[in-house]
């Protein structure tokens, strides 16, 4: 069974769209939009049963450039 987690990023002033299409071309979102707010992106990411949740995301979001924070909300049953 697998992790869904919610991850809103903001990104450095200017990069958004460069974030977004880094993420789009890595596969690794189900869903993502654009945001207003204190966020630019909301991302709904699946994270495979094997894997840290922590690490996963650092490892294949965290590193893209132009990322400059993240929020990451795990959710735990759908009612």
């Amino acid at each position: 069974m697998t992790t869904c987690v919610f991850i809103q990023i903001r990104c450095t002033p200017g990069t958004t769209y460069e974030v977004a299409d880094a993420i789009a071309l890595r596969e690794i979102h189900s869903e993502l939009y654009s945001t207003s707010g204190e966020y630019d992106l909301l991302m709904k990411m699946y994270i495979p049963e094997s894997e840290d949740v922590g690490k996963y995301i650092n490892e294949n979001l965290l590193n893209i450039k132009g990322i400059e924070r993240s929020l990451t909300t795990l959710t735990f049953k759908a009612f």
